[in-house]
């Protein structure tokens, strides 16, 4: 038989934390899918192609940090697909995923890590973002050239992220003393 995951609210009164976490799932999962279209309405045109805030990831990072990586993968994904299938095509999808996955997977590495504040997971998020990005660029045109455009993108990475783990420390703060971590 299943153990149901009970707690006690303020008042010792018994719930079950499991709609909880799945309204914190729907909620982060449409506060990715809003910031994303949101991205896509910014017309950011400093003369740098392929700069983006990375709005989006500020659920992922969230997610990660009050959720765990698996829901916060699953959140990542799932964004990408809907922001891709409504405001995208098949070849933004693919970037998206490639940067994405490479991008959570550092976030998870240096969150388990404790090596470095939420700023610090998130910046190697956005970095991680651009270098998955580049590589599928690279195999897409099949020129290795598209890495000379590194530099240029690890700076914008490092800023983007810099904001979003701004950003993603002050929700995370105030969602977990909202929610009680203890309670998700």
């Amino acid at each position: 038989m299943r153990r149901r995951h009970k707690s006690t609210d303020r008042l010792g009164q018994e719930y079950n934390k499991a709609p909880r976490r799945v309204a914190l799932y729907g909620m982060m999962t449409a506060l990715a899918f809003l910031l994303g279209y949101v991205e896509t309405l910014i017309p950011l045109n400093i003369g740098i192609p392929g700069v983006k805030l990375g709005l989006a990831n500020l659920a992922t990072i969230v997610s990660l940090y009050l959720l765990g990586a698996g829901p916060a993968a699953v959140i990542t994904v799932v964004r990408i697909l809907l922001v891709g299938f409504t405001f995208g095509n098949l070849s933004m999808m693919l970037y998206s995923l490639a940067g994405g996955i490479l991008s959570l997977a550092l976030m998870i590495l240096f969150c388990r890590l404790d090596w470095f504040s939420v700023m610090g997971v998130s910046i190697a998020g956005g970095v991680g973002h651009n270098i998955g990005q580049l590589t599928v660029a690279a195999a897409v045109v099949e020129n290795s050239s598209v890495f000379y455009y590194l530099p240029v993108l690890l700076t914008a990475g490092t800023i983007a992220g810099a904001l979003i783990g701004i950003l993603g420390g002050i929700l995370i703060r105030r969602l977990a003393r909202f929610y009680g971590q203890e309670n998700l």
